[in-house]
């Protein structure tokens, strides 16, 4: 027999449980780099950037789209990395917590 009691405290749990490994993901950092590393990028698991490095050899004023496009194509393999690990992290901590509801389609709150 379905308990709504029951139901609402596992609801509590596990908000409390993504609480915490969202706090969590602010320690987690991922690396990524573009242009063989002249440009490197880290950031949260919480998808923010916390550094950027850029080689000094890159930097043209001649050709400013070129340092462009490495920022930008570091940042954005950074962000992935995050987004992935996070995604990862979610998962791993709400596994099982909730109970199958027909309908209910987890994925769109970073769940499966």
């Amino acid at each position: 027999m379905f308990n709504f009691s029951d139901m609402m405290g596992k609801i509590k749990e596990m908000q409390d449980r993504l609480k915490e490994v969202r706090d969590q993901l602010d320690n987690i950092v991922v690396e990524s780099e573009a242009g063989g590393g002249m440009v490197r990028v880290k950031a949260t698991a919480n998808r923010k950037v916390l550094k950027i490095s850029i080689d000094p050899d890159i930097i043209d004023k001649e050709d400013p789209e070129m340092m462009e496009d490495l920022i930008t194509a570091a940042v954005n393999k950074a962000l992935e990395k995050a987004e992935e690990r996070g995604r990862e992290e979610l998962q791993g901590a709400t596994k099982g917590m909730m109970p199958n509801i027909p309908g209910l389609d987890l994925s769109k709150f970073g769940m499966s």
